[in-house]
């Protein structure tokens, strides 16, 4: 559970504009599809949403609130990977067709932003991304 609170710590002191960048994710992934569940783009969307979370609230507990946190969109690349294989037989031109697709482009610019992230933990910057969180995560 302190795992859980130190991971949303962190996301509210991030800087305003990577929390509403953050912000954007979660009403793509979480929020939008929401409206769409019968729908099993949607239902996928959401479920590798979650379970990303869970991962990094694992991390954050292994390793604290770092850049590795960037590992937790790992499910997105075989998830984008599905969407776009699906493209065809969903119509771009109605408001689930746009989602799907703004979705992809924006989990696609997030990726590459993890992709940088985690090498730089693995280059060595290991440091607290943001500070002043609670100590001790088990």
């Amino acid at each position: 559970m302190r795992a859980f609170i130190k991971f949303n710590e962190g996301l509210m002191k991030m800087s305003m504009p990577t929390r509403l960048w953050l912000l954007l994710l979660v009403v793509a992934n979480l929020v939008v599809p929401l409206f769409y569940l019968h729908l099993l783009e949607a239902q996928v969307v959401v479920g590798t949403m979650l379970i990303s979370m869970m991962i990094m609230t694992g991390l954050t507990a292994l390793t604290g609130f770092n850049r590795l946190l960037g590992l937790g969109h790992i499910l997105w690349v075989p998830l984008l990977y599905w969407l776009w294989t699906r493209l065809d037989q969903i119509p771009a031109d109605d408001v689930f067709g746009i989602w799907v697709r703004l979705l992809m482009a924006l989990n696609a610019i997030s990726l590459v932003i993890d992709v940088i992230d985690v090498a730089r933990y693995v280059g060595g910057d290991r440091a607290e991304t943001v500070q002043g969180l609670e100590r001790g995560t088990t």
